[in-house]
């Protein structure tokens, strides 16, 4: 991978990637991932270090982008809100160029975009978004690698998401369209995708040839699915609407029933942590078509492969 055009670059949304990177970074993970099966060594971060800044809590994130840097041959330190001045009120530009002196790059998992845009706008090290309100990019590239891992091919592809039209989604369907694959939404009314994102998503398919569909009858999108995505139906930051949330969605679980409308080899995919009984049930989840936890290992390999492109010499 010629990891020279991405120098200066940051990662807060595949909006700014092009088709060609988003399949570079696919197949140099691919390439990584093999390397760590076969222990072939591959640590072209010696002596980089990595902030990771999280004001929203994590599992996979942590652990993923911390292993990956430790097998990269660099280091990552881990930053909470109680861990820095960013939980007393320093301002994100004074965090961002303070970190720049000290670090080779900036991971940060965070509310609003616009903080991580104030953070990029003011470091001078590569920023990497590890999920916004607005964006989960990181996911999305774990999504499709494991599509491709499964199906061979995004050409003639159809991905579903069933639910709410959250950051999981906005990333899934700029990642899916972008690498050229037929793509449906389906949400409640009032739960769609933002927008001005849509519009961008129309307007990459265009260029990609990808077909792009929204509906709110989940029925209707399934239909000849290759590929179920599903995420809760309640995020961070939203809890104090669970209880409307849980009856507008209702209709929009992922179960037995739904999926008989997909292909019968059809893949299940899910961001994790999942609410079993809710937006999916026990039996699609944990069934024959379910792909999640090769989903989750692949946060690992694209994760690597997006931290030497930026950080790597």
């Amino acid at each position: 991978m010629n990891i020279k055009k991405y120098k200066g670059k940051n990662f807060l949304t595949l909006l700014d990637y092009s088709s060609e990177e988003v399949l570079e970074l696919l197949h140099f993970s691919r390439l990584l991932k093999q390397y760590q099966k076969e222990g072939v060594p591959h640590q072209y971060l010696v002596g980089k270090t990595l902030a990771m800044i999280f004001e929203k809590s994590s599992t996979r994130t942590r652990v993923s982008f911390e292993v990956g840097m430790n097998q990269l041959g660099g280091s990552a330190l881990f930053l909470s809100s109680k861990d820095s001045q960013l939980g007393r009120g320093e301002p994100i530009s004074d965090t961002a160029q303070v970190l720049s002196r000290y670090v080779d790059g900036i991971m940060i998992r965070t509310h609003g975009h616009e903080i991580i845009e104030e953070l990029a706008n003011n470091s001078t090290v590569p920023v990497i978004n590890a999920l916004t309100d607005d964006f989960h990019p990181c996911q999305a590239m774990a999504d499709l690698l494991t599509i491709y891992e499964v199906k061979g091919t995004f050409k003639g592809i159809k991905t579903v998401y069933v639910g709410d039209g959250n950051n999981v989604a906005h990333s899934l369907l700029i990642g899916c369209a972008k690498v050229g694959m037929d793509v449906t939404i389906t949400t409640p009314i009032g739960y769609e995708p933002k927008q001005w994102i849509v519009e961008e998503i129309k307007a990459i398919c265009e260029e990609t040839g990808a077909k792009f569909h929204i509906t709110n009858d989940p029925i209707e999108a399934v239909q000849g699915a290759d590929v179920i995505y599903t995420d809760v139906w309640t995020s961070m930051g939203y809890e104090e609407e669970t209880a409307k949330r849980l009856a507008d969605f209702e209709a929009f679980q992922v179960n037995e029933e739904l999926v008989k409308y997909a292909k019968k080899d059809y893949m299940f995919l899910h961001c994790l942590p999942a609410h079993r009984g809710e937006e999916v049930s026990i039996e699609v989840i944990d069934g024959k078509n379910s792909f999640i936890f090769d989903q989750a290992e692949n946060r690992l390999h694209v994760q690597k492969a997006i931290l030497v492109a930026l950080l790597g010499s």
